[in-house]
């Protein structure tokens, strides 16, 4: 059933990707927020799809932790499941992502469009004054940016090393910091074809105030209450508690 329900998924998205992202690239000569509501649509049949053919719907916890004003939210990343479901779980979002990922046919032609926040994975400090000035215009107009501080996906289980690039952007904005753990890749593994069905759990944290704190600082908060969370979420895959 789960390869069944993998390759449905697939073929859907196959048929129904290609022209609807050319409909966005269509759609560049629109103001940003215009641009940006194009691909709701997409995304929100994404998923449906997600809960209802993969039969990977979700459990969040925290969700009295969302603040009502643009933040930086730094989560956990798994797998590509949580580049459509936080879509859900934060309103007006952008994703911080490499800059490569716009010459990917039809999805990343239609990421260029509208478009999100690039980077590269140089922490140089020409990357994180780009970083920061494209990160303080989307919250000025209103996003919650979205940025994977461990830079690419870990394994359930482990962890990568912190990159302060969003932190640094709070502390530069002033805007809340809001620390994201979840368990997506239990069901959705890195560059898995087949998927296995089961509920994630989506946990928000407490708000940090960047006020009056560095960059590691806030970095070190977030850090320390995203992996304390995983081991909640995911005891199996740590051993004793923390």
């Amino acid at each position: 059933m789960a390869v069944f329900r993998s390759l449905l998924f697939l073929l859907i998205l196959l048929v129904v990707t290609p022209p609807y992202t050319l409909g966005v690239i269509l759609c560049r000569p629109l103001p940003h927020h215009m641009r940006r509501r194009t691909v709701v649509p997409w995304v929100n049949f994404t998923i449906w799809l997600i809960k209802h053919v993969l039969g990977i719907p979700y459990r969040l916890v925290g969700a009295e932790n969302i603040p009502a004003r643009p933040a930086v939210v730094l989560c956990k990343h798994q797998s590509a499941w949580e580049t459509f479901v936080l879509q859900e779980v934060f309103k007006d979002t952008v994703f911080v992502w490499r800059k490569e990922i716009k010459y990917l046919p039809f999805f990343g032609w239609a990421l260029a469009s509208i478009p999100m926040i690039e980077t590269d994975r140089s922490a140089t400090k020409s990357s994180l004054k780009r970083l920061v000035e494209q990160g303080r215009d989307r919250l000025t107009n209103g996003y919650t940016v979205i940025i994977f501080p461990e830079g690419t996906r870990s394994l359930p289980g482990s962890k990568n090393r912190y990159k302060g690039g969003g932190a640094l952007l709070a502390v530069e904005t002033g805007a809340p910091v809001v620390p994201v753990a979840l368990n997506s890749g239990e069901f959705w593994g890195r560059n898995a074809l087949f998927k296995r069905s089961g509920t994630a759990t989506v946990s928000v944290g407490p708000t940090i105030d960047p006020a009056g704190l560095t960059a590691n600082e806030v970095l070190a908060r977030a850090e320390t209450w995203i992996e304390a969370e995983m081991r909640r979420i995911s005891p199996h895959l740590y051993g004793a508690p923390a």
